[in-house]
């Protein structure tokens, strides 16, 4: 996937109800399906969206307003999405699952696509948001973390750090060649899972619990490429009992299988994008048994086979996984 040109849209060109109109649409076209309540009378705004491989970054600026996304919305989105919202001036409030999270400059919330949310925006806002395919997310083992519709505080230095982050892929993205783009993309979404920790995340029984797991992550990164990874292994290579690496991996709702798994996926959906190695040796590379086996995992995984895949992400024009008309992220 090669980089491309931010796409800009703005409401300067309606007046009155079709300006609110006209801003549903940019919200539903770049954050998936809204409905939009303006009651107070045109709505000025304006939204770019940069595509970091298969991440969507969106910068917007809207006056006051509301929107919901309910039952018809979520249906009208194909596939599923965590975004990551950043207020970068002015005061929002968002609302899902039971959580109220009211934002103001620097801070930050978390929703997906799968459950009904509403917002606020009660001054002129400038907003910045990530839009990541959910099995993007898994790949990090992030999964487990989300909590949506709780504040991430400005205060966190995990929080400012994906801030800062995304500021400088903003502006630099579209200059990045496809290998670039790929680390910039998996960059993005290692500071998103370190961000994911951060309200009140208790890391599991005992101290050494984190130093364990992050042991064994690296055991795992350098064993990716064909070796046996089991959860007997990893007790003999970090020195404790097969049930401790089962009990710290299930504490963040995962096994030892499907963390490889899911890092073995991601590194041959690079190569896809990347290279031009056959889909058998990608297969054979990275440890899966039989070039049947890698394409239906991949497939569960990406919604797509290898094949398939490798054709969309060259493709300039090929529409992302999630797209439907003007009611999902769309290319």
């Amino acid at each position: 996937m090669t980089a491309v040109q931010a796409e800009h849209w703005t409401t300067a060109t309606h007046g009155g109800d079709a300006s609110v109109q006209l801003w549903e649409e940019m919200l539903s076209r770049t954050h998936l399906a809204w409905r939009v309540d303006a009651p107070d009378g045109p709505v000025a705004a304006r939204a770019r969206r940069t595509w970091v491989d298969d991440l969507a970054l969106v910068d917007c600026a809207c006056d006051p307003c509301s929107g919901t996304r309910g039952r018809s919305e979520i249906a009208a989105t194909d596939g599923e999405f965590v975004a990551v919202l950043l207020t970068l001036a002015g005061q929002e409030t968002v609302v899902q699952g039971g959580a109220e999270a009211g934002l103001r400059p620097g801070d930050a919330v978390v929703w997906v696509s799968t459950a009904p949310a509403r917002f606020r925006v009660w001054s002129p806002l400038v907003k910045r948001s990530l839009l990541i395919p959910r099995a993007a997310l898994a790949e990090t083992g992030a999964g487990t973390l989300l909590r949506s519709g709780v504040r991430l505080p400005a205060s966190a230095p995990a929080v400012r750090l994906l801030a800062g982050y995304l500021d400088v892929l903003s502006s630099t993205a579209h200059q990045l060649d496809a290998p670039a783009l790929t680390a910039a993309r998996n960059a993005a979404l290692e500071l998103v899972a370190g961000a994911l920790q951060v309200p009140g995340r208790i890391p599991g029984s005992g101290t050494s619990r984190p130093a364990l797991r992050a042991a064994m992550d690296r055991y795992i990164e350098r064993h990716l490429t064909g070796d046996d990874v089991s959860p007997a292994v990893l007790a003999n290579a970090v020195g404790v009992s097969v049930r401790t690496v089962n009990r710290i991996f299930h504490a963040d709702g995962q096994t030892v299988g499907e963390v490889v798994r899911r890092r073995r996926l991601a590194r041959a959906r690079a190569d896809l994008i990347g290279g031009d190695a056959s889909i058998s040796t990608i297969a054979h590379r990275w440890g899966f048994a039989d070039s049947s086996h890698f394409c239906r995992s991949f497939k569960s995984c990406y919604g797509r086979s290898p094949g398939d895949y490798r054709l969309v992400t060259r493709g300039a024009d090929a529409p992302s996984p999630g797209a439907t008309d003007q009611s999902s992220i769309s290319r």
